[in-house]
């Protein structure tokens, strides 16, 4: 299996070839592990729940990759966000349910240092983000913030995804260019 593609795996894996996904579950688990441990803030349980529901969506779904639009990496990196939206969207969800049917459950208190520094971080993206264009900020917003996919935005805005994803690229690079400005 080593020496087969990420296409060519992921074809067997929709033929649930179980050692076409252990071959890119040892390729890309750090990769994967890492992106999501940032995403939940650290959150090593949650992280480790979100990994096996992104192995599972590939053996469970028939995941279509195809290498004329895009590296293996990228697209299973957009997979894993993708999780990682709906798994936030639904745990918020329930937490609201649990709250409402029980207001007698235990508030967790959160850390005021940590608030600080959260807010400290939340008011330099903000400051970044206020010097991009309408249209940069519309896109961030839609994409990281209200969890919309790529092509969903190009929908929404009568653009070819290519467009957005150009867009997409410009915009982070300027926040990124904002950011570090700030931290100097």
């Amino acid at each position: 299996m080593k020496e087969k593609r990420d296409e060519e795996l992921m074809k067997l894996v929709n033929k649930k070839d179980r050692r076409a996904l252990e071959e890119l579950y040892d390729r890309y688990i750090k990769l994967i592990y890492s992106f999501v441990f940032k995403f939940t803030n650290g959150n090593a349980e949650t992280t480790k729940e979100i990994v096996q529901l992104v192995f599972l969506k590939l053996w469970t779904t028939k995941s279509s990759y195809h290498s004329s639009k895009g590296k293996f990496v990228n697209w299973l990196l957009t997979v894993t966000r993708n999780v990682c939206v709906d798994y936030i969207r639904k745990d918020s969800i329930h937490t609201q349910n649990n709250q409402q049917m029980n207001p007698h459950l235990p508030v967790e208190i959160a850390d005021p240092v940590d608030e600080i520094e959260k807010k400290l971080t939340f008011n330099e993206v903000a400051a970044a983000k206020s010097k991009l264009s309408t249209s940069q900020k519309r896109l961030i917003d839609l994409l990281y913030w209200k969890g919309f996919s790529l092509t969903e935005i190009a929908k929404m805005e009568n653009e070819p995804v290519g467009t957005v994803k150009s867009r997409l690229h410009q915009s982070l690079k300027q926040l990124k260019k904002h950011l570090e400005v700030e931290d100097l």
